[in-house]
């Protein structure tokens, strides 16, 4: 029975986590990746070991120290994430992230950040962020978790950012992309059916999966 329930329990799984495997994919085969905002938790983890050097930078540092005691990225920085063009050279890294970043500033400031990511990437930026605004408060001890800006995938594809929809229909899902419905298993099952729906229609879906490549690994 329990390994029954461990072959049903897989592809479960496989099948209600749409954005680690997009953005695992969108990775590729960089040798050098900054994660940009990385937090206590960054998606990384999934495939860290695939790739090559990892380097975290966040602006809180108990988020930096519990991210280095998971062992996520070889190296860490904590700083002001608006300051990262001064730290790191130009083409500095193969790829640059940024994973729910961007949203925790204001447009400007969201601006100014991501043309520092291109600025740094030899590669490619990858940004993954909520379409539109979604309130967010303060948590965990963070200031910093507050959304200030929200971004629509007519924005990043005007930025020249190729765009992905991801976490399926955005009317199913509130902050945190949680259900509004109950069941919650049911509702969650539900919205990631919608994912095959909204992948290619992005204006549709609850976040976006946004990636500017200058040139292809030839790793």
């Amino acid at each position: 029975m329990k390994v029954l329930l461990l072959q049903f329990k897989r592809p479960l799984i496989n099948f209600l986590v749409t954005y680690h495997k997009e953005l695992e994919r969108k990775v590729g085969n960089a040798n050098s990746l900054l994660d940009v905002g990385c937090g206590s938790d960054s998606p990384i983890k999934y495939f860290k070991k695939k790739n090559g050097f990892a380097l975290g930078v966040d602006g809180f540092e108990p988020s930096i120290k519990e991210s280095r005691q998971k062992r996520i990225h070889d190296e860490y920085r904590c700083m002001d994430l608006l300051e990262i063009e001064k730290e790191f050279g130009a083409n500095s890294f193969d790829c640059v992230l940024s994973s729910d970043v961007i949203e925790h500033f204001p447009k400007e400031n969201g601006l100014k950040l991501i043309y520092q990511m291109e600025s740094i990437a030899r590669n490619r930026v990858i940004i993954f962020t909520p379409n539109g605004f979604v309130p967010q408060y303060e948590h965990s001890g963070n200031p910093l978790q507050r959304h200030q800006s929200g971004w629509t995938s007519e924005e990043m594809l005007n930025l020249g950012y190729d765009v992905i929809g991801i976490n399926g229909w955005k009317p199913l899902l509130i902050e945190g992309a949680l259900t509004k419905y109950r069941p919650h298993l049911f509702w969650i099952i539900i919205s990631r059916f919608t994912q095959f729906l909204v992948r290619n229609h992005p204006k549709h879906a609850f976040q976006m999966l946004c990636v500017k490549t200058f040139w292809q690994d030839t790793a």
